[in-house]
């Protein structure tokens, strides 16, 4: 079988096996093959290359999936740019809980269900054409996958730090319920009285309510490490603290 010799962007190659994070990389490679599926076997998934040349020919992200090695001898992988397009919605896996609720702190539509299956997460994204997120790369090699993103640390600051650079979306802060991630709606005191204790009544005036869920949330003395988990993210400075 024809080998190929596959040069591979620095920042991608943690992602390699041990033995082969040197300089470059020489694997067999059938003419049929995609430059996608040779990545995928290297243990990269397409998400996180940007484009790639084919003994010198560039081609864009778009085309990974569909363009053959053929008898071409050297590949280059680049990584994904940033930010990289986007189309505002994410669906995250079960390892990304925290993360999940920072980001809907951030008015971000991030979808979470923690007891789906990799093919039912890996369908929404298609679906509903969302950027699946998660610590699982092999996740990413299925090909129903919208896009996305493999989150590789495990640290919840540096995975929202990436997630912000990587793929800049707007954000609208405490516009979102953290259980649920559907809208919040400002409603009068009155229609929440009962879901709340008389001392939040007497102290606070102004509320808000998910669509959703119901839950109820208020700028509260309890919300200082969120108001500076926001302002690290956006440099506002509002605050927020929830009930039933």
């Amino acid at each position: 079988m024809p080998q190929v010799t596959v040069n591979v962007d620095l920042s991608l190659r943690s992602l390699l096996p041990r033995r082969d994070r040197g300089d470059h990389v020489v694997r067999d490679a059938a003419p049929t093959e995609t430059v996608a599926h040779l990545l995928q076997v290297l243990g990269v998934p397409v998400t996180e290359v940007g484009s790639a040349s084919v003994d010198g020919h560039k081609i864009g992200h778009e085309a990974l999936r569909t363009t053959h090695i053929g008898n071409s001898s050297a590949v280059d992988v680049e990584s994904r740019e940033r930010p990289q397009p986007s189309s505002g919605l994410f669906l995250l896996d079960v390892h990304l809980g925290t993360l999940t609720r920072r980001m809907r702190l951030l008015g971000l539509d991030a979808a979470y269900e923690p007891d789906d299956d990799d093919s039912k997460l890996a369908a929404r994204s298609a679906t509903e054409q969302r950027e699946l997120l998660t610590r699982d790369r092999g996740l990413l090699f299925r090909k129903t996958v919208h896009d996305g993103a493999l989150i590789r640390s495990g640290d919840v600051d540096a995975q929202l730090d990436d997630v912000l650079s990587r793929f800049a979306p707007r954000l609208a802060p405490w516009t979102r319920c953290l259980r649920c991630g559907a809208l919040l709606a400002e409603v009068p005191a009155a229609e929440v009285a009962a879901q709340l204790e008389p001392g939040t009544l007497r102290t606070y005036r102004s509320f808000s309510r998910c669509t959703n869920c119901d839950w109820v949330y208020w700028r509260g003395a309890h919300s200082q490490r969120l108001e500076a988990l926001v302002r690290q993210a956006t440099r506002h400075e509002p605050g927020v603290s929830s009930s039933r």
